[in-house]
């Protein structure tokens, strides 16, 4: 079966980011940057006109910046995933853009590996955190009520359960915790999705930030 091949535009102010992006993306056989914009307001366009998979979006932009263009992407029913790329860690930002429905927040000084990583995971309808960012979050008193839980609710989880907790907390996605664990990817999905119900979490983002919230640590 042919490799399907994820499209993605960047969304930066500087070019030379930009460039540096599309030459890492580049190297990945399923990856193809299909467009770059300088402005929120040309990543608008460029997304209604290419209607990419993944959109990279910085925050700092000119005539829109990444949240305002974010929110628009919304409003007008863009169905490529966005994950914010930006050299911001302030926790207003991160906790804006999730609640705004971003699908991934990643740092600048991320390695490649884990841009691909989270470029990897986005296509696959996983929502993705830099761990470094998940443990920032874990700390707002924002997500209190929503992370805080009762020993039970923890201890419900299995031992599988709880280690593969702590990978998604460590920023891994399912292939990768498939690989480390030596099973398969299907079974990790799984445990994944009991993880989800046995704390009830949404989503792989909430899950980072839960483990960080709670002292969740390897056994």
């Amino acid at each position: 079966m042919k490799e399907k091949i994820i499209s993605v535009i960047i969304a930066d102010d500087h070019a030379l980011i930009r460039e540096g992006i599309k030459q890492i993306l580049e190297l990945e056989k399923d990856i193809t940057v299909i467009g770059q914009a300088g402005n929120g307001e040309e990543a608008f366009i460029m997304a209604m006109e290419l209607n990419p998979d993944i959109i990279l979006l910085d925050i700092n932009m000119p005539k829109l910046n990444g949240i305002e263009a974010l929110k628009k992407f919304k409003d007008m029913g863009i169905k490529s995933k966005i994950i914010i790329l930006t050299i911001h860690e302030d926790k207003e930002y991160i906790l804006k853009t999730l609640k705004l429905g971003a699908n991934g927040y990643m740092l600048k000084d991320s390695s490649a590996d884990s841009l691909i990583r989270g470029i990897h995971s986005v296509a696959k309808g996983e929502n993705y955190i830099q761990s470094s960012v998940a443990e920032l979050v874990s700390k707002s008193t924002n997500y209190d009520e929503y992370f805080n839980t009762s020993i039970d609710k923890i201890n419900s989880l299995t031992k599988r359960e709880y280690e593969i907790l702590i990978l998604i907390a460590e920023g891994l996605n399912n292939k990768d915790i498939a690989d480390s664990l030596y099973i398969s990817e299907k079974t990790v999905k799984n445990h994944v999705s009991n993880i989800f119900k046995k704390l009830d979490l949404n989503d792989r983002v909430q899950a980072a930030i839960f483990a960080y919230k709670n002292n969740i640590k390897k056994l």
